[in-house]
């Protein structure tokens, strides 16, 4: 790190979305010039006191293809505190999706500023049009050839001088490590590549391992505790809350949306690290509401505001505050998932006051 980086009380690392630009793929199964903005300009309130839609401000409905675009992203999040953005990565068996900003990003050098990969690796179905066994693109794991020529495309971006390292390592984020099959075998294996190739390793974390103890069984050195889809409150149990998201449980009554007030599920949402037995870093939300994408089966935490988040990243931060600087890291989800409602690029509404919150936390 560098030594301004070293004066903030954690290193800050935002979730990025890339699907703000058309591709065919998109054109084809949701309609021509569908982007993410075309779920957040239709959204409409579902209950009383709900807010949507909720609108960029600062930044526009921006386009993704735009250099200037991307460097004003970059500028506004370091500006308030965020080390670096942690991008969406898709790849099906060598077929890539939503490549092109980072692609540019790569071959530019531009904006000068910190990321990393997400490799959110799950199929594309239809649940989004209210079609969970529409299989719009599978995600698959053919085997070692692809699983090299996987590693290649990643090596240009982990030799990239702005990719973002814990002692030294490359940081690679696996979205779903309990569907790679074999995992720790083909994780050893990208390790071992990328020490022939000049790196000091990869430092390679999980999502979510409430579910099992062992990290290093399956590869991982350690894993981000997004509770969100776990936690328990006094007035919900949103055990498993994509279940509620997507309407697979029959179960459920969905009359919804489901709501669970953001000042009592952040009392939640960071739990206590220490009884992890690898390294778990927290993870924190502005805020959460899922129906510009899944309508009435969506979760929505209602009334976040700017004071409120302030406090649960002071949460998320204290639970980092014993370790040394390499790995005193929050997770921030997210930069700009405006469909989720998790976003942090100014809106209509409130403007910069969450940035402006994040920065009194790290710099204040």
């Amino acid at each position: 790190m560098n030594e301004k980086a070293a004066l903030k009380k954690a290193r800050v690392i935002a979730f990025y979305l890339p699907q703000f630009h058309p591709i065919p793929e998109n054109d084809e199964w949701w309609g021509r010039g569908f982007t993410e903005w075309t779920n957040v300009a239709r959204a409409r309130p579902l209950f009383k006191g709900h807010e949507q839609p909720h609108l960029p401000a600062d930044l526009g409905f921006y386009d993704l293809r735009l250099p200037e675009v991307r460097v004003a992203q970059a500028e506004m999040a370091a500006a308030y505190g965020v080390e670096g953005f942690c991008y969406w990565h898709y790849w099906f068996g060598g077929r890539r999706l939503l490549e092109r900003p980072l692609a540019e990003v790569l071959a530019s050098g531009q904006p000068d500023f910190p990321f990393c990969l997400g490799w959110a690796n799950e199929s594309w179905t239809g649940v989004w049009n209210n079609e969970p066994r529409r299989m719009l693109m599978e995600q698959t794991y053919p085997g070692a050839e692809d699983d090299r020529a996987h590693f290649d495309y990643l090596l240009s971006a982990f030799a990239d001088r702005r990719y973002i390292t814990v002692d030294g390592k490359p940081l690679l984020f696996i979205y779903k490590p309990l569907k790679l099959p074999d995992a720790k075998r083909r994780l050893d294996r990208w390790r071992e590549w990328a020490l022939q190739a000049g790196l000091k390793g990869l430092y390679i974390l999980g999502n979510n391992l409430l579910d099992f103890e062992d990290a290093a069984a399956l590869g991982l050195d350690g894993a981000v505790v997004t509770t969100l889809g776990v936690i328990t409150t006094k007035s919900a149990v949103m055990n498993k809350a994509k279940w509620l998201y997507w309407g697979v449980s029959k179960k459920l009554d969905l009359g919804g949306p489901r709501t669970v007030e953001y000042k009592e599920a952040i009392e939640h949402l960071i739990p206590d690290l220490s009884k992890f037995c690898f390294d778990a870093y927290p993870c924190a939300y502005p805020n959460w509401d899922h129906t510009p994408r899944s309508g009435r089966k969506g979760l929505v935490l209602t009334e976040s505001t700017p004071a409120l988040f302030e406090k649960h990243m002071r949460d998320a931060v204290a639970a980092v505050s014993d370790r040394d600087d390499e790995h005193r890291i929050v997770f921030l989800k997210s930069w700009n998932e405006w469909a989720e409602g998790n976003y942090m690029e100014p809106d209509t509404r409130w403007g910069l006051a969450y940035l402006e919150a994040l920065h009194r936390v790290l710099l204040g």
